[in-house]
């Protein structure tokens, strides 16, 4: 009996490589027993796919993949250069300008003994907008002597003019003085400018190319970075800051594309912490050089020149593979295979090329999901309608704290480039933590945890006296490694509670719904002026929300990835346990 199987692409190439057919030395007719029935035992063939490829034929994680993920490391660390705004626009002690005292430009001492003569005390020191009123007596007192005589105590006044404590930001180039919502702008314009480059990257990175869209991003990162280091006023200073950030600004997205679309499904947790935890060294390198270059201008060039070295970059990386398939580029994709597999030592068979090219050649395209079509399915499906408004509040939540740490963290003491270079750090561990414990102890634990964690540690913050220095910073570092655990978090356990059919819609969506966090987040240091504490217990009752929001989802670790909407609402409800396989 001759039984002819099918054949099936599972990977193993040396038990896959065609029509295998079974016999017991009998010749009798294809697909018949000797009791003249049907026996032919049809097994269906299953797509070829590039995980396939990587994970039984050209490795997982060679030094191609190696090569690849360090020349997406160092963009990545240039990615985080894109928070120089902190320093360049960061916020300078200033107080009335006194002329009755001699002081007529915006450089004097800012606090010479006789201040408290004409401008009001308070408990951190200087009030920053007011001064006491002048009594016009006609005489004049000197920077070494003003005498109190000359100011009416029982009247205050704004401030018209301003003395800085130091010359290194744009506040006092342009003279900003008491407006810290237009100084704030500086980072709410970087951030609606991240909201802006999303369609722009998304279009040139689908129509010309993902190499094409990381060269162009870095470059104009860099090219509008280093004119706005030339800006003579601040509306050019923020009309370039938005083109750089709505340009430059894909930079990440498209890095992270490169370093781990050829990683073989075992090292992709991995390389995300890999690649996440770059993108800290970037800020932590950014704060050192705003150390140590203090003047905005110059600190400003300084961040922006490595970013020129992207152009090399059309040389040493090649095109996304996946890219290149799904134009059917399949020449230059089976080129790069090759080489990919030269380099690691391994090989890739002809056959599986083939199949590979095959698969995607007489594959349909997958239907594009109607906007109308599915707003009704959300508002339908009550499960899925809670869902999206949870997460959303989620991943809004999570922006907000993440990056309102981060640009508080230079007001929290005078060594502001310290508690920004800790802050930055502090991140790596949380990222590692999150790699650790996700598949452990699942997603609903990890990221409440996280939330919660944060909350306490913010809330905490506001209550721990300033004269407690090294506490406050603890405290504070903290809270920051709480948030950090959920960042990581975030985008696995909203990818798995959406199916397929609505995932990348649905993700863009809460996506945008984060930028409003991170939108609004620059403009929380300004909250100070009115209490101290107003921030941090912002943060910590935004964590908490988000906490327990996270609770009243259910668990996805060891489910499978949902297809359809049936799927997702039957998630925590029936089981959906991934079954192993080879």
């Amino acid at each position: 009996m001759n039984i002819k199987i099918s054949k099936i692409l599972c990977g193993d190439k040396n038990n896959c490589d065609g029509d295998s057919t079974i016999s017991d030395g009998k010749n009798e007719p294809e697909g018949k027993s000797s009791e003249g029935q049907e026996s032919v035992v049809e097994v269906s063939e299953k797509p070829l796919s590039l995980d396939d490829v990587l994970t039984n034929e050209l490795g997982q994680f060679g030094w191609f993949q190696i090569r690849n993920i360090l020349l997406a490391a160092v963009l990545i660390i240039l990615c985080g250069f894109g928070h120089e705004y902190i320093f360049s626009a960061g916020a300078i002690p200033h107080r009335c300008r006194i002329p009755e005292c001699g002081e007529n430009e915006k450089l004097h001492k800012y606090d010479p003994n006789w201040i408290l003569n004409a401008i009001p005390g308070k408990d951190t020191g200087l009030t920053s907008c007011e001064r006491y009123a002048p009594m016009n007596v006609g005489v004049s007192g000197s920077l070494e002597s003003c005498p109190a005589t000359l100011f009416n105590k029982s009247e205050i006044v704004p401030c018209v003019d301003y003395v800085y404590a130091t010359d290194n930001t744009v506040v006092f180039e342009f003279d900003l003085g008491c407006n810290e919502w237009l100084r704030a702008l500086a980072g709410t314009v970087h951030s609606v400018g991240s909201l802006l480059v999303l369609p722009i990257v998304g279009y040139i990175s689908d129509r010309f190319g993902r190499r094409t869209a990381l060269i162009l991003s870095v470059f104009n990162f860099g090219l509008f970075s280093f004119i706005r280091a030339f800006s003579v006023n601040y509306t050019m200073y923020l009309v370039f800051h938005l083109l750089q950030s709505t340009l430059g600004c894909g930079v990440y997205s498209s890095a992270y594309i490169f370093a781990t679309e050829l990683v073989g499904p075992n090292y992709r947790v991995f390389t995300n912490a890999i690649a996440i935890s770059m993108f800290a060294i970037g800020e932590v390198i950014l704060g050192l050089v705003a150390w140590l270059i203090p003047s905005w201008r110059y600190m400003i060039i300084a961040v922006s020149l490595p970013c020129f070295i992207v152009i090399s970059y059309r040389w040493m990386l090649t095109e996304s593979v996946r890219w290149l398939l799904s134009k059917k580029k399949f020449s230059e994709a089976e080129e790069i295979l090759k080489t990919a597999a030269r380099v690691n030592k391994t090989h890739i068979s002809d056959k599986s090329l083939k199949a590979l090219t095959n698969s995607l050649q007489t594959s349909a395209n997958p239907s594009t999901v109607v906007a109308s079509s599915l707003i009704r399915r959300v508002i339908t499906s009550p499960i899925l309608l809670r869902r999206v408004c949870t997460i959303s509040v989620w991943w809004l939540s999570t922006a907000l704290i993440f990056y309102g740490l981060s640009i508080n963290s230079t007001g929290i003491s005078d060594t502001m480039h310290l508690n920004y270079i800790l802050t930055s750090a502090i991140e790596i561990p949380g990222y590692v933590t999150a790699a650790l414990t996700l598949d452990r102890f699942g997603r609903k634990i990890t990221m409440s945890s996280g939330f919660f964690f944060s909350a306490v540690c913010n809330i905490a913050f506001v209550f721990v006296p300033r004269d407690f220095t090294v506490p406050r910073l603890i405290m504070y570092l903290l809270g920051k490694y709480g948030i950090a655990i959920v960042a990581t978090s975030v985008y696995l356990f909203t990818s798995e509670l959406y199916p397929t059919e609505f995932r990348h819609s649905l993700l863009a969506f809460c996506s945008m719904i984060g930028r409003i966090g991170s939108i609004a987040a620059p403009l929380t240091p300004v909250l100070v002026e009115y209490w101290h504490g107003i921030p941090s217990l912002l943060f910590g009752g935004f964590s908490i929300l988000a906490g327990l929001l996270v609770l009243t989802q259910p668990e996805t670790l060891g489910t499978k990835m949902p297809d359809t909407l049936a799927e997702a609402e039957a998630i925590g409800k029936i089981e959906s346990k991934v079954a192993s396989s080879c």
